[in-house]
């Protein structure tokens, strides 16, 4: 099971549900059982990535994955990055 980390608050329309702007990138926090299902979670996004040729910054911790979308080429959120993240949701749903 996957949560929304509550430290991402409410979001900004802009950008898919439980996105933000953080420092100059989409940002969003998952919430898993245990460290094995965040690797995996962690593991799922990278296949994704793969295929789309596009790259998150991605951190473990214990239970938590925390993922960042940013274009460093543009260094700025591209259309790009928000459709990520909107694949990105879709991957947590299942």
């Amino acid at each position: 099971m996957i949560r929304l980390d509550a430290r991402d608050g409410l979001g900004d329309e802009r950008y898919p549900e439980g996105w933000n702007e953080v420092r100059g990138a989409l940002q969003r926090g998952f919430r898993l059982e245990s460290f094995r299902d965040a690797v995996a979670f962690a593991n799922r996004l990278a296949e994704l990535a793969e295929q789309a040729d596009h790259h998150p910054t991605i951190e473990i911790d214990w239970n938590a994955v925390t993922v960042r979308w940013r274009t460093h080429t543009k260094r700025a959120i591209t259309d790009r990055d928000v459709e990520m993240a909107r694949r990105t949701n879709e991957l947590a749903a299942g």
